[in-house]
């Protein structure tokens, strides 16, 4: 039975640019890293004598993001739009998500669309996507 949230993956292509990206732009902190090479007949992934790094970051407790290098073999080039299947994004909750924006943009972050903010009879509530350096989505909440 699945008890709870572990960690969610992203391959990626610049490893090092995404490491400063996630801990330097978003403030995430790099917890581990890992070179992995996998024996001649394949491990978990199922792509025997795959090498690869993996590190992960996140906030001093809870889930955390894993970035994926894949030295061999290469991952080939692509890019998911929404709303095609299969695109997935990571969501981060916020305390001001104009201020966010504000900060985040002044950063480079690429915004979909300016935050759409709204008070509600549970307060200010807000959301808006973004895109990390390698066009992963991301959801921002307050």
């Amino acid at each position: 039975m699945v008890t709870s949230f572990n960690h969610t993956g992203i391959v990626v292509d610049d490893l090092e640019a995404m490491v400063r990206f996630y801990c330097d732009v978003l403030g995430l902190t790099e917890h581990t890293r890992i070179d992995s090479v996998a024996p001649p007949e394949g491990d978990h992934t199922g792509i025997p004598g795959a090498r690869r790094t993996l590190v992960f970051v996140g906030f001093e407790s809870g889930h955390r993001i894993e970035l994926v290098k894949f030295h061999e073999p290469q991952s080939p080039p692509g890019h998911q739009q929404i709303p095609q299947l299969g695109t997935s994004h990571i969501c981060f909750n916020v305390d001001d998500l104009a201020a966010t924006h504000a900060d985040l943009s002044a950063k480079g972050v690429r915004f979909v669309t300016d935050p759409i903010i709204r008070e509600t009879s549970k307060g200010t509530r807000g959301i808006v996507y973004a895109q990390d350096p390698e066009g992963n989505w991301l959801e921002f909440i307050q």
